[in-house]
């Protein structure tokens, strides 16, 4: 805010007069004392004096008149003195109040023309955006549109067309996944290998881009192929965030070999050929409730930090879980191995239960650690139970479990003693109990096993 400046007095123009009175003043005061020096000089007795005094009496006369006509004339030199220096004054004050105003009006001028140019380039920039994002969607609509073709070229262009949108446009790759995803779950038609080669390459384009350590890595990305059918599903390595492959249908060999898990990993009622998880990481609950197995199935080495849940579930062929970490509770109940099944050296950090599972053929929990309470009520082992070298840190509780083969503790350790009260066993001299286990002869066929 500015500081208004000290209001000066009004200057007032000296009448001509006023010089002139001046003048008649210093006149009469030269005669008054003209007059009264010539006076006193008439006074005098001798002639010669009286005329020396006449003499200095014009003298003084004429002094004073000039003194007096002196002081007015230097009277008006200061007050021309004092004009002249207001008048400067002035000038000064008003230049600086130009400055001030010119100052103002530049700045002024200068912010006009930087909001100008500032809503220029806003201008600019919103039509460069209109702009690309008209290009944009005319590109993902045309790509779409060739995704629809009845040929399968075509189809396959369409992919490759929405790849390069995604790799080039961040923004658009979860929508991109999306669409993918969309058209991997629209129903296959049957016996059409042109059509399995399309949706081969929209799986190796949704996986390619899931890996994290491949330059083309899109990361966040969510995959929904809920009820999709996949062929020979390779997400080896990949990084798979909240994935949901319920009721899915896998055909031939499906591999999660290394990948990483990030929340859940629902494959809840999906069907699957052949499938690979060994080494697996997840941080989340992994759902494999309902799931049909009709192969082989391998989780050596993987890693269930959240842990597993894989009830009624059936694996037809062999399936091995060797040095499975299980972080949180696993639950296996009412789930079908028709197969070999080997736990070999798991860790279940977590309780485990599989009550009502059933073992086909041989199952394998040698050097097993089970840390929480392990529960395998109602389980039913077809073939051998093998528990060699298991360590229980926790309860163990067979409870009317059924061992329709050879079944050995040997060297396995239980922090308490383990429950067995009504579990059955099929007679057989190689069987190995846990020390303390009472065995009873029901008939000739069944044993009964009874709690201490």
């Amino acid at each position: 805010m500015a500081v208004d400046e000290p209001t000066e007095r009004e200057l007032r123009v000296m009448p001509w007069w006023l010089v002139l009175v001046g003048l008649l003043a210093a006149v009469a005061l030269g005669w008054l004392v003209l007059d009264l020096l010539l006076t006193e000089a008439g006074r005098a007795s001798q002639p010669d004096t009286r005329a020396t005094l006449r003499i200095d009496a014009i003298r003084t006369g004429l002094t004073v008149v000039a003194g007096t006509g002196g002081g007015l004339a230097l009277l008006l030199a200061a007050r021309r003195q004092w004009i002249t220096e207001r008048a400067q004054r002035h000038q000064e004050s008003v230049a600086a109040r130009d400055q001030v105003h010119r100052d103002r009006v530049q700045a002024h001028a200068e912010t006009v023309a930087e909001a100008a140019q500032r809503h220029q380039d806003r201008q600019s920039g919103a039509a460069e955006h209109d702009a690309a994002e008209r290009r944009l969607t005319e590109l993902y609509t045309r790509a779409v549109e060739l995704l629809g073709n009845d040929s399968a070229a075509v189809r396959l262009g369409g992919l490759h067309a929405l790849e390069r949108l995604g790799q080039d446009n961040p923004g658009q790759r979860p929508t991109i996944a999306a669409v993918l995803c969309a058209y991997l779950r629209m129903p296959a038609p049957d016996g059409e290998p042109r059509e399995t080669e399309v949706r081969r390459s929209a799986q190796r384009v949704l996986t390619r881009h899931l890996r994290a350590d491949d330059a083309t890595h899109w990361p966040e990305l969510r995959l929904d192929l809920a009820g999709a059918t996949l062929v020979d599903f390779d997400a080896a390595g990949c990084t798979l965030v909240d994935a949901n492959f319920t009721g899915a249908v896998f055909t031939g060999t499906t591999t999660f070999a290394g990948a990483t898990a990030q929340g859940r990993l629902l494959l809840t009622a999906a069907t699957v050929d052949d499938v690979v998880f060994e080494g697996l990481a997840a941080d989340g609950e992994v759902i494999l409730d309902g799931i049909r197995v009709g192969g082989g199935a391998s989780f050596d080495d993987a890693t269930f930090v959240g842990g597993l849940s894989c009830r009624r579930a059936s694996f037809a062929g062999l399936t091995s879980f060797r040095r499975v970490t299980f972080g949180q509770p696993t639950s296996f109940d009412a789930t079908r191995f028709e197969d070999a099944a080997t736990f070999r050296e798991a860790v279940f950090d977590g309780a485990l239960s599989m009550e009502h599972t059933e073992f086909g053929r041989s199952a394998g929990f040698h050097a097993v650690r089970f840390t929480n309470m392990a529960l395998f009520r109602w389980t039913v082992f077809g073939a051998e139970a093998l528990f060699d070298r298991a360590r229980f840190l926790d309860a163990a509780n067979f409870g009317r479990a059924r061992f329709h083969s050879m079944t050995s503790f040997r060297d396995t350790q239980f922090s308490r003693p383990p429950q067995v009260e009504q579990a059955r066993a099929l007679a057989d001299p190689g069987h190995r109990w846990p020390a303390g286990t009472t065995v009873e002869r029901l008939d000739d066929e069944w044993l009964l096993l009874v709690d201490s």
